[in-house]
């Protein structure tokens, strides 16, 4: 059966809390804070100013994920699209999915007035990912990711809130 790429919905936070669980895990070691996580996806599930989830199903299973955000430019006048979050279940991992659900990205960025292009962050040692990136045609940037991060401590679990 082929893969159906759709919209995430409200009826689909479990499902990427779970994957975006397991991606934390997986890439960063860290073990993300259930409600925190479940009240994030939701907040972006319900406002689409926020950005947008699509998912690739398969025989009714969802395999994979893209989070996109939107980056404002003032040098391009428009729109970055920022795919992140991505998930793919490991079973179906190298088939295609993240593919598949890139191209969908890429052309609803290429329709829509405004959209000046498609950006990623990927872990520098993630060679096999950055591969993948350089396949579907994208580059590296001339730029590094800074931040200063009030919830999450790198050398340990995220934390969870306090309880009043």
């Amino acid at each position: 059966m082929p893969l159906l790429i759709r919209p995430a919905g409200p009826r689909d936070l479990e499902p990427i809390a779970r994957f975006n669980a397991a991606l934390a895990q997986e890439t960063e070691g860290v073990r993300l804070d259930p409600e925190r996580l479940s009240r994030g996806v939701l907040a972006l599930l319900k406002d689409p100013q926020k950005g947008f989830y699509l998912l690739a199903e398969e025989e009714g299973e969802i395999v994979g994920q893209v989070m996109v955000t939107f980056e404002w430019s003032d040098w391009r006048d428009g729109v970055f699209y920022w795919i992140q979050s991505v998930y793919v279940r490991p079973d179906r991992r190298r088939q295609g999915v993240f593919r598949a659900l890139y191209r969908r990205v890429e052309a609803m960025a290429r329709e829509r007035p405004g959209v000046c292009g498609l950006r990623l962050y990927v872990d520098r040692d993630n060679a096999r990912a950055q591969q993948t990136y350089r396949s579907l045609g994208m580059a590296g940037a001339n730029y590094d990711v800074m931040e200063v991060d009030f919830v999450i401590n790198r050398h340990e679990s995220y934390p969870t809130e306090e309880k009043s």
